[in-house]
């Protein structure tokens, strides 16, 4: 029977460690690339040598077989000789075996590792694209602020020229001559109402102040019209602020010792009078009284005339449209 060759221990270790014989002649570190080829190689030559270690396994468990079936059987050291050797091509394959399922295996982590990183780079661009959208976004949603806080100051800004422009407009529907003789025809009370109630003047002072040469502006008639107006609706906290600003106004246009200041305290007087605030109306009567004296003298007309009409003692129904208004001549 020829002599089998039997693989060495040695050349197993020899083939196993071939990736690293590789990586230790090469300058410089080796990559992952680099790895993963020696890695097949070094499976390539573990599956040639399962081959043949397969073969010798065959062959030598043939002669084994024929040892022990022989009329002459083989002596008891050359059967020995050969179970040695198949055991040792049996761990061999055992070993071979092993090798192959590491080195497969790390194949197989090797292409899940690459598998990881490209998807981990894929999902830094991804993070990377979404800070630069978050810092656009940030941006925007700045600009867009500013942009609604100038909005919004503008719409204030529209809001009040809206309320003067309405202003400005309900005092031109009493700015007609018709409109301001029927409003101010309304004012004065019947024969009968002032006896009654003796609060207002009449003709004879009416007819002084004119003769004074002193005649009410045009405008303040018409502010007189609209308090007259809100006051009869009972909207006093519109008709209070208005004749206030008003009065403001003609402080510091014309001074307070202006006859105007004083027909303006006597509008404002009549509203707080019908309110049944008597002596906040008295003293705006007095200081409309020392005004005329101040600008017309004692001896005119419009101040003379002073005690033909007053304020009552007592609340009295005689309605807003009853004005002190023969104190300033208003007709």
């Amino acid at each position: 029977m020829p002599a089998l060759r039997v693989p060495s221990p040695c050349r197993l270790s020899c083939a196993m460690s071939l990736m690293v014989e590789v990586g230790e002649n090469q300058p410089g570190r080796m990559t992952a690339d680099d790895i993963i080829a020696g890695t097949r190689q070094v499976v390539k030559g573990l599956e040639a040598l399962r081959s043949e270690n397969r073969g010798i396994s065959q062959r030598l468990q043939e002669a084994l077989i024929q040892g022990h079936g022989q009329e002459e059987p083989l002596g008891s050291q050359a059967l020995q000789l050969l179970e040695e050797k198949y055991d040792l091509v049996r761990k061999s394959l055992e070993g071979i075996e092993l090798g192959l399922g590491e080195a497969k295996m790390m194949i197989a982590l090797s292409s899940h590792i690459g598998a990881l990183e490209a998807e981990k780079q894929k999902l830094r661009a991804q993070v990377k694209r979404l800070c630069q959208e978050n810092l656009w976004l940030r941006e925007e949603l700045a600009g867009t602020q500013l942009r609604l806080q100038q909005s919004e100051e503008m719409v204030a800004q529209l809001e009040e020229e809206k309320k003067h422009l309405e202003f400005m407009n309900q005092l031109k529907q009493y700015d007609t001559k018709e409109e301001r003789k029927d409003s101010l025809a309304s004012l004065f009370a019947s024969d009968e109402d002032e006896q009654r109630q003796g609060m207002c003047r009449g003709d004879t002072a009416m007819a002084a102040a004119q003769q004074g040469g002193y005649e009410i502006p045009a405008r303040l008639r018409t502010l007189h019209n609209l308090v007259i107006q809100y006051a009869s609706q009972g909207r006093y906290e519109v008709a209070v602020p208005l004749c206030k600003q008003a009065l403001e106004d003609l402080e510091k246009s014309s001074g307070h010792s202006h006859p105007d200041v004083a027909t303006m305290l006597n509008i404002l007087a009549l509203v707080y009078r019908d309110q049944n605030k008597y002596k906040e109306a008295t003293d705006l009567l007095n200081d409309a009284l020392d005004i005329r004296e101040q600008a017309l003298g004692v001896e005119h007309p419009a101040v003379s005339a002073k005690g033909a009409g007053g304020l009552p003692t007592q609340p009295a129904p005689c309605p807003l449209q009853h004005p002190l208004l023969g104190e300033v001549g208003l007709e």
